[in-house]
């Protein structure tokens, strides 16, 4: 069983996930959680890091993604902070993190991401490229690639909430993150005990 911190995130998705693997899982965000589970409403970097195994972080890409590039002109010091949160993250005293984002400035001003996968390898039919920046941790393995794609993420329409369903981990790349990411530690533990 790994101790398990998923930062950033409100949905539950990935943390549920990680529990119904069997791990003692809690989400991290300045938001409530939507779904019961365990779950910190504040900020990570208020939170004790060193009793986990394992974080996953979803920052936030408002002012990274290059999606909104066009309106990044001029806004150095809101693209600064995301930045060194993105740092803080990747830097933080945890034996494996992933961090998660679409395709944006992570990639040309801290590093390029480690394998950049969609959620129709992971049975939905649906396009929404998500890069994966990883530390300790193997690439994960398409599950159920589906034909249909669309570019539903993409098309929503406007809305206060649009960046929440945007924001949301698709269930089944939260799986596989769950079941690959504990096999393959559970392996490196065998061969190292």
């Amino acid at each position: 069983m790994m101790r398990v911190l998923i930062a950033c995130e409100f949905s539950g998705i990935v943390r549920d996930a990680f529990l119904a693997c069997g791990h003692d899982a809690i989400s991290c965000d300045l938001l409530p959680t939507e779904k019961p589970g365990p779950h910190l409403q504040c900020d990570v970097r208020d939170v004790d890091l060193s009793r986990y195994d394992l974080m996953v972080a979803h920052p936030p890409c408002t002012h990274l993604a290059v999606s909104g590039a066009r309106w990044m002109s001029g806004k150095d010091e809101q693209i600064r902070v995301p930045l060194e949160f993105v740092r803080w993250l990747m830097d933080a005293p945890v034996p494996r993190i992933c961090v998660e984002n679409p395709v944006s400035l992570i990639g040309s001003r801290i590093r390029p991401c480690d394998q950049l996968i969609h959620p129709w390898q992971f049975g939905h039919n649906e396009e929404k490229q998500t890069c994966l920046w990883l530390k300790n941790l193997p690439l994960l393995r398409p599950t159920n690639v589906v034909d249909g794609r669309e570019q539903r993420i993409w098309r929503l329409s406007p809305s206060q909430d649009r960046w929440k369903e945007r924001s949301r981990t698709f269930s089944g790349i939260a799986a596989a993150m769950a079941t690959q990411w504990s096999v393959s530690i559970q392996s490196y533990w065998q061969e190292v005990s």
